[in-house]
Order: structure tokens, then sequence, then C-alpha cells
């Protein structure tokens, strides 16, 4: 058995802090932290993910109003021991560009496209997670038949949990965090048929 890179070991019997991942430029791409512990993508990414991914970026983009940003892949710093890295969210903030992470008071949407490795801490951890941090709306986007489907979530202020707001196939059209109406369906490249 191979032993660690000296970078893996937690730099403190509580395990890793949010501002640890800042210094971690060993750590691969994707490296959140979840409860005190570092968790890495290790699956290569599936094409699909990747286009939905990118093209749902580029269409939230041009949905924001002035003052929301769009933006993939970064952190949010949801407490000393949890700071998840959603696929997209939208944030209240100025761009800055050594940024690495929001706050959860500055993120009105967080998006995470499921895969299969992915699925469990998707739909059960982070949801969870989001909610109590306040983060007023959550998508989780999943595949059905190579088309993007989206569960949205509402916080609910009293119990701060999710309640379901609707699933969307084909079109997304809601009226909050912003205006959004979305072609689903266009998010993947049409599949061609084997004759």
């Amino acid at each position: 058995m191979s032993e660690l890179p000296d970078w893996m070991y937690a730099p403190r019997e509580e395990g890793w802090f949010a501002e640890d991942l800042d210094h971690l430029p060993q750590a691969p791409r994707h490296t959140e932290l979840i409860d005190g512990a570092l968790v890495f993508m290790m699956s290569p990414q599936r094409s699909w993910h990747s286009r939905v991914v990118t093209a749902l970026t580029g269409a939230l983009e041009a949905l924001v109003p002035d003052g929301v940003l769009a933006e993939r892949e970064m952190t949010i710093k949801l407490d000393r021991r949890n700071r998840p890295e959603p696929d997209l969210l939208a944030a209240t903030a100025d761009f800055d560009p050594d940024r690495t992470w929001y706050a959860p008071d500055e993120v009105s949407l967080v998006v995470e496209v499921v895969s299969p490795e992915s699925a469990h801490r998707d739909r059960v951890v982070k949801v969870r997670k989001y909610a109590e941090a306040g983060i007023p709306h959550y998508w989780v986007v999943e595949e059905e038949d190579g088309l993007p489907v989206v569960h949205v979530f509402e916080l609910e202020a009293i119990t701060s949990s999710y309640a379901p707001a609707g699933i969307f196939r084909g079109r997304l059209h809601r009226p909050v965090p912003f205006p959004a109406d979305i072609d689903l369906d266009a998010l993947v490249p049409v599949r061609k048929r084997a004759d």
C-alpha cells in the first residue's frame, strides 16, 4: 500500500477548515470541504455534465440582472468546516479576479448537475447544508433519457429547509430568484439516431 502525500493529511485533529483550501495548490481541481473532510472529484467528468454546466452558465449569464454574477465551479464558505463547490451559482457581488469563494449571504441560487459520483452529495448532503446556510434557491439537474430535468427548491424560512417548487422538463420558467426562461433541451446537442 502506498503512503499518502503529506499535503493530504489534515493539519489539525479537527480536520480541515474552509481557509485551508486556499493553501493547497497540490489539491486536484474541484476539491471541496464537507464536514472538515476534503472531497475530490476522482472519476472522469462526463461530456453530458460538462456541456450542461457550460450551456447553463451561458444561459444564466444572459438572464441575471445587473449586480448579479453567474459563476461556475466556485466554492461557498458555508461555515468553518464546509466549503462545497457547486457547479454553478448566482451571487450578488462585484467581480473580483482574485476571489476564491462566496459567502452564503451573497448567493441567491446554487445549481448542481448530478453525476454518478456526486449523486448522494447533491441530492442529500448539499441540499441540507445549502438550506441551513440560508441560500434561497437550489436547482438539481438530473439526466433523463439524455436530456436535463431540473428539480427546483425554494428555502422555507421557518424551518430553514427547502420546499419543492417544481420539476421542469423541456423548458424552465421561473420568476425567482430572477426571471428565467430556459430551453432545457437546447442545453445538450441533439443525439443522432442509429438507423
